[in-house]
């Protein structure tokens, strides 16, 4: 990637006296204005953005690989790494001339390390190493289910806190009590498929093509009022995790049993899969909203798109009186918006990355959002 010099870089700071007090005036300057550009290459998606004070998007440019990985029926972590290395130096420029800046503007560089497949992700920091090295910016990294909570905040007012944060998305389907942005408990998560991939493989079965949730989707509103419902999971250790494996299963049992031989078998069985899913995530987060009390619910991830799923969640808060915080579809799916937005705010509180950060394909801290 071809990066124009700088005028007048300045000299490396060498002096630990020096080096804290460019930093400290950096951060200052920081938090009166900031211009961040974000790279996210964690799946099957080329996204950069440039956002400035932390939640106005001037430029959010998406290269989608899905034409690519249809043939195949998902994702090829393989292809998708070569696709972003493609994709990348275009997409750059792309987001400067549309945001009407230029290399000399920016105050920071943040991109998606995890989690995610482990060789996009290394193609996404190598190249915001690169950029954050060449124009001496600091760089963050950023954990990419954590922005997809932050995209609430693109484009739109800070959220009440505390909240109840919900990541409904391909490869997680997670509860968070929130306290404000940064600080987390993880309350629930999957113990198998996620609701995204249930979605996938589901479709799979009833040989409907991949990305399986729109299509889903689409034909389970022909038949809103289907009364059907799989059986639903409930934690023998009563707790609120999620699991979708069976119902997976349950809808292979049943294509077995009555074979799916018209379009309306098709739309009547997406009706009750849907409907399934739905009652799960709204009961686990009716239990919460009823016990914390939060101000907000908020909601992100591509299953966040899902606009059945979003009427139910809205009318469970118009009931308790909580604010539903959810993004435009554009921000519920892979962006680099939510990724420079919460990387503005990470370096706003002072939060770098070190150069020899490396990309991690499923974080393991005790922490939610951290990476280590």
């Amino acid at each position: 990637m071809l990066i124009t010099a700088r005028k007048k870089l300045p000299p490396p700071v060498k002096s630990p006296f020096l080096l804290f007090r460019h930093h400290h005036n950096y951060f200052l300057e920081f938090a009166l204005k900031s211009l961040v550009l974000g790279i996210e290459s964690s799946c099957d998606e080329t996204s950069v953005a440039i956002v400035a004070e932390h939640r106005r998007v001037l430029a959010n440019e998406v290269a989608s690989q899905m034409d690519l990985h249809r043939r195949y029926g998902g994702v090829v972590p393989e292809v998708a790494s070569r696709q972003h290395l493609h994709d990348l130096p275009i997409l750059i420029k792309e987001a400067l001339d549309k945001s009407k800046t230029n290399y000399d503007d920016l105050t920071g560089v943040a991109v998606t390390a995890a989690p995610g497949l482990i060789g996009a992700l290394l193609v996404g920091l190598s190249a915001a190493k690169g950029m954050a090295f060449r124009l001496r910016l600091p760089l963050v990294a950023v954990h990419h289910i954590e922005a997809h909570l932050y995209a609430v905040e693109l484009d739109a007012e800070p959220v009440l806190f505390p909240a109840l944060g919900l990541v409904v998305s391909g490869g997680h389907t997670e509860l968070y009590k929130m306290g404000s942005w940064g600080q987390y408990q993880l309350l629930a998560s999957t113990r198998d498929d996620a609701a995204g991939e249930a979605f996938d493989k589901v479709a799979k079965l009833m040989g409907l093509g991949y990305p399986g949730g729109p299509i889903i989707e689409k034909l389970a509103l022909k038949f809103p009022e289907e009364k059907g419902n799989f059986p639903l999971a409930r934690m023998k250790d009563k707790s609120l995790d999620f699991s979708f494996s069976g119902m997976k299963t349950a809808v292979g049992i049943e294509i077995k049993k009555k074979p799916l031989e018209t379009d309306e078998d098709l739309a009547r069985l997406a009706a009750k899969f849907q409907r399934t899913v739905l009652a799960e995530i709204k009961w686990r987060v009716r239990s919460c909203l009823d016990e914390l009390k939060p101000k907000s619910l908020v909601m992100g991830g591509g299953v966040a798109c899902n606009q059945t799923l979003r009427r139910v969640l809205e009318q469970e808060c118009q009931s308790t009186g909580v604010a539903f915080r959810v993004p435009p579809a554009k921000y519920c799916s892979d962006n680099a918006a939510m990724i420079a937005g919460l990387g503005s705010h990470h370096l706003s509180q002072g939060r770098t990355t070190p150069f020899s950060a490396t990309a991690l394909a499923s974080p393991s801290g005790s922490q939610p959002f951290l990476l280590q």
